[in-house]
């Protein structure tokens, strides 16, 4: 039997999960003197590098003593909270990270139920313990207060403490030691973790918990073996969610080492394995001996609750800075999204629609990202909370949101939400002059509150949010209060009237760029939409005049990101996405339509 241990690293979005990885990479001797790598090196998508975030969980292996460590690095924000909760069912034990300063957020809260339900043992890892402000030991107090209310066991509760700054590859037991490197994580990990169960001589049963795909062999179920071998070439059977039983054969094995993966011909109950040969292969399906098949139970995975529209882009500018922008195009890569990422949906609903669903904005925001990186040119429409009927009553998703802001904002910030249905819960002060305030909220008053609220709290205030349940829906609630400016023409901008309009609010656009009639230039400092003309020319004549020289003086427009934008629109507004531009428009471009479809 080999010895191995399988652990999972779970925190709250920043708190340094993939940073800790790439000590234990390092210090464990995975990588050679030669090799080079990046920084955060197992955040390997274009996106994960510039954003600073993991999107996908990833697993690694690597090598301490005579054992084999089995890790899996999981993404923090709620959004990619079912990618968590599948891969904590594959581990036997979990690190659990918690910033020194922060404390528990709501994702440590989310995670750590979920792994308290599963009844993993953890580990707590007390990280950025070199910053000023830490106070590692009231973070201690917090982590056991949170397992205790949540119902840990007494072995739970008896967890081990590491103190760690990660990011300079120290670690040590006791904050009075002096500063060691991570071999006590690496000895901590081997004491406390169980080995895994399970047996090499049983008849197989292993479990997808995440996909891959690779353009020359397929899919690629990634899964940990629970017993008995699996043999590169063996014939299997496929147990999937709905009782249905596929046979096929394995034909490629694929194991991991650091950043590598290479091809194995056999691996044994306890190891986490990739494998190839089967096209219909599912996250949650179990890989079974054809001769005795026994399923394992199939895994829950967490509904969507926001939807947006894709849609052919229609505007008069269509065609003109994307490669790819037929329907057709744009299902077939949505349909390819949908193989690997189980927790997002995607229907059909119209000529060129299609109604993608998925965990939050951030998740659906990243795909439309790729989307445009690849040349794709499309339409989204606002996004909405999707409502479940529960029991004969209207029910929607609420969100338990914590807000850390400067004492001075936390009147305004209140106000704010109390408008929105939020519901506050507790007010705690944080020390530096920060406080911090839970709320319960509809999911839907979120939508377009982030950049109200960094504006409220002059960009110092932090929010995060984790889905709570299905409620009562709550009635209306208070959506942006500023109008639009709306081009009435079609042309290319000039600084001589966009001199003239930036009185009106703020702009989006700069000079010289293409507009077209029906198309949001800026937003308004009142509450209406204004119809304004952005490609007027100054009128020359041949009599001279006392201000004909003075220089035109432009406030820089407002440079709007994807999310930004996003959340910026209004139900009558959608985003124009190609991989050159971000636009916002109207629904219906002219002045006239507008005003029709206004009085249905």
């Amino acid at each position: 039997m080999q010895k191995i241990r399988n652990i999972a690293v779970i925190a709250h979005v920043d708190h340094g999960k993939t940073t800790l990885v790439d000590g234990l990479l390092e210090q464990s001797g995975t990588f050679g003197a030669h090799e080079h790598h990046d920084e955060r090196a197992m955040d390997s998508n274009a996106l994960e590098k510039e954003r600073g975030i993991t999107i996908l969980s990833k697993n690694t292996a690597i090598r301490y003593k005579d054992y084999k460590i089995n890790i899996i690095d999981t993404p923090g924000h709620a959004d990619f909270g079912g990618e968590v909760e599948r891969v904590l069912k594959m581990v036997d034990g979990v690190l659990v990270l918690v910033d020194a300063y922060e404390g528990v957020m709501p994702q440590t809260k989310f995670v750590v139920k979920k792994m308290l339900a599963l009844g993993k043992k953890p580990i707590v890892v007390i990280n950025k313990i070199d910053k000023p402000s830490a106070e590692p030991d009231r973070v201690v107090d917090e982590m056991f207060d949170l397992f205790a209310a949540m119902d840990a066991t007494e072995d739970q509760l008896d967890f081990p403490v590491i103190y760690a700054a990660a990011r300079d590859g120290i670690a040590k037991l006791d904050m009075s030691e002096p500063d060691g490197n991570f071999e006590c994580i690496f000895e901590t990990i081997l004491k406390e973790i169980p080995e895994p169960d399970g047996d090499r001589e049983n008849p197989v049963q292993a479990q997808v918990f995440t996909l891959d795909y690779d353009n020359y062999v397929g899919k690629i179920g990634i899964s940990r073996i629970f017993n008995g071998k699996i043999k590169k070439g063996s014939n299997i059977v496929l147990a999937k969610a709905d009782g249905e039983f596929v046979k096929g054969r394995i034909t490629k094995l694929i194991g991991f080492h650091g950043l590598n993966r290479m091809e194995i011909e056999e691996a044994e109950a306890g190891d986490i394995v990739a494998f190839a040969g089967l096209e219909t292969v599912d996250v949650g399906d179990s890989i079974c001996d054809p001769n005795n098949p026994t399923p394992l139970d199939p895994m829950h995975i967490e509904e969507p609750t926001l939807s947006v529209v894709f849609s052919v882009n229609d505007s008069p500018l269509a065609g003109t800075e994307g490669k790819h922008v037929t329907s057709n195009k744009i299902k077939d890569r949505l349909e390819a999204e949908m193989k690997t990422n189980v927790a997002m949906r995607f229907e059909v609903i119209g000529e060129g629609k299609f109604k993608v669903s998925g965990r939050g904005e951030l998740q659906i925001t990243i795909l439309a990202e790729n989307m445009r990186r690849e040349g794709f040119e499309f339409g989204i429409s606002r996004p909405e909370v999707i409502v479940k009927e529960i029991e004969g009553v209207k029910c929607e998703p609420f969100e338990h949101l914590v807000i850390d802001v400067p004492e001075e904002f936390g009147g305004t910030v209140i106000e704010r939400l109390g408008k929105r249905k939020a519901e506050m819960k507790s007010m705690i002060p944080m020390g530096e002059g920060f406080q911090r305030i839970e709320f319960e909220i509809p999911a839907r008053s979120l939508i377009g509150f982030r950049g109200q609220f960094l504006t409220d709290t002059k960009g110092e205030g932090i929010m995060n949010h984790s889905f709570l349940d299905f409620r009562p829906f709550s009635g209306t609630v208070e959506s942006r209060q500023y109008g639009a400016l709306i081009s009435m023409e079609d042309g290319v901008t000039l600084a001589y009237s966009l001199f003239n309009l930036q009185d009106r609010g703020v702009l989006f656009v700069g000079p010289q760029e293409k507009v077209y009639e029906g198309m949001v230039v800026g937003e308004h400092s009142r509450s209406n939409d204004l119809a304004v003309n952005p490609i007027k020319g100054k009128a020359q004549s041949n009599v001279r005049s006392s201000g004909a020289d003075e220089a035109i003086k432009l406030v820089p427009p407002r440079n709007n990101s994807l999310e930004r934008a996003l959340e910026w629109i209004e139900d009558d507004e959608l985003l124009e996405i190609t991989p050159l531009n971000i636009r916002i428009r109207k629904r219906y471009l002219t002045e006239t339509e507008r005003k029709r479809h206004a009085r249905k």
